[in-house]
């Protein structure tokens, strides 16, 4: 892990969900698809006339789990505004934490080396093939290159890459 340079200013936020990045602008999305079936999930699971429709979002986010190739679970703690243009093979603890406005790209692991899990802050960049392990805090408005393995906190505006 290399630290470059600091980012230039961030125009999204970082605090406040874009919930336009959310919503599809074609019918053959699956990285939205697949987030919008969790959110689905999470919004039912918890409501005891309307527990039903839990089953519904399940079988919803197996098809697009599947279609897509990620491994997000269903009560992973993921902030508003997520975009994953290319879903495929992204792997996601199940305690993770993400922050709002991320970006995410295929092929990242944000997981565990066995003594805690990544609390990702708002409005991150992690490029294609990133690994972010471990009980680490990544702050707001930083950027993670491609193929980079982060094992230690990132700063504010921080750009990230691999050796």
């Amino acid at each position: 892990m290399d630290v470059v340079k600091k980012a230039e200013p961030a125009t999204v936020s970082s605090t406040v969900p874009d919930w336009s990045r959310e919503t599809s602008k074609r019918y053959w999305n699956p990285g939205v698809r697949l987030i919008r079936s969790i959110r689905f999930y999470q919004k039912y699971s918890n409501k005891p006339f309307l527990r039903w429709l839990k089953y519904f979002g399940v079988v919803r986010y197996r098809f697009w789990s599947a279609v897509s190739g990620a491994d997000i679970p269903l009560n992973c703690e993921i902030g508003g505004g997520l975009l994953m243009p290319h879903p495929n093979g992204i792997v996601i603890h199940p305690d993770a934490v993400i922050g709002v406005n991320c970006l995410v790209f295929q092929q990242v692991t944000i997981g565990t080396n066995g003594k805690g899990v990544p609390v990702v802050g708002g409005h991150i960049d992690i490029g294609a093939g990133a690994k972010v392990l471990g009980p680490i805090f990544i702050e707001e408005h930083a950027r993670i290159g491609a193929n980079a393995v982060v094992t230690k906190d990132v700063l504010a505006g921080a750009v990230v890459k691999g050796f």
